[in-house]
């Protein structure tokens, strides 16, 4: 009872959000077959207010139900991507990008365009960001909220394994998809890569303006730390991948997060679920990252 406590207490930080038992609807565009996977192509009616464009990748044999991601896209500078970094990766990314890596091993993938980025794209950021604070919402609480009711549109689809939902991310995604796991209980597995920040340590190192507007929630340090967030998710399964030399995700954060979670997890008799690799790198994902993350993935969903 505590954790779902504490995750009212993190989720009434968002801001006003619109109700989550409002009804969402759906408009399917288009579809297109690629080599490993068939790309459907949504518009989703989420919060009421703003369309949220969307990629649903399926997978080309059978008809489910299958395992899910939620993909979260990064930010980079770059709101043109959006979405389609799941299609076309990024500069930061492996190869090949991630709706043919999910496919090919079995997995279906949803990924949406963020407040801001892709075809969602028209006002800046630091403009969404201060209407919003006006109005006594919060940017970041808007796109959690999108992506929770993202949750609710694929226990809609019959060819989602609901027991199976995992998400992912790198940078922006990757802290999207420890905040949401910790919000939601439905994700079953966590896998952040560069994102994972102790905020205090942050703040220490002087690496706040590293980060975009985006990030900061009013009032969120005097109710919690990213250890407190992050412990949300366990027992469930949780992969971390960070670079030593991520000026965004300052090393001796990694320290103090690491080491609380070992606790938490051990708690819950659960100490293989929880991973943070670390490398000697910046804000990237290398190789043997992925190598990783699809060992993990197979093993845990």
């Amino acid at each position: 009872m505590k954790a779902e406590a504490r995750r009212k207490e993190l989720y009434q930080l968002l801001g006003d959000l619109p109700p989550r038992s409002q009804p969402i609807s759906s408009k399917k565009l288009k579809e297109e077959v690629f080599p490993h996977y068939i790309l459907e192509e949504w518009l989703l009616d989420l919060n009421g207010v703003d369309a949220v464009p969307a990629y649903f990748v399926r997978l080309l044999k059978g008809e489910g139900p299958f395992p899910t991601i939620l993909f979260n896209h990064s930010h980079g500078g770059n709101y043109v991507l959006g979405k389609d970094e799941l299609i076309h990766g990024n500069h930061y990314l492996q190869d090949p990008p991630y709706a043919e890596e999910m496919a090919k091993l079995g997995y279906a993938v949803l990924c949406i365009d963020a407040w801001g980025f892709g075809k969602r794209r028209g006002r800046t950021e630091s403009e969404l960001f201060k209407e919003m604070l006006w109005k006594g919402q919060v940017l970041w609480g808007n796109m959690v909220y999108d992506g929770l009711r993202a949750i609710d549109f694929l226990f809609s689809r019959p060819d989602v394994d609901t027991h199976r939902i995992g998400t992912m991310g790198i940078s922006m995604g990757s802290t999207m998809s420890w905040w949401l796991a910790a919000l939601d209980p439905r994700i079953k597995v966590c896998v952040d890569l560069c994102g994972l920040c102790d905020f205090q340590t942050l703040i220490e190192a002087q690496g706040l303006d590293g980060h975009g507007i985006y990030y900061f929630v009013p009032n969120l340090l005097n109710h919690f730390t990213a250890s407190d967030i992050n412990a949300l998710i366990a027992p469930r399964p949780h992969l971390s991948l960070a670079g030593n030399y991520d000026r965004l995700t300052p090393s001796r954060g990694l320290d103090i997060i690491d080491e609380q979670l070992k606790a938490v997890y051990k708690e819950h008799d659960a100490e293989d679920a929880w991973k943070l690799i670390r490398y000697n790198i910046g804000h990237f994902e290398t190789g043997d990252m992925r190598v990783e993350i699809k060992s993990f993935l197979e093993k845990w969903l």
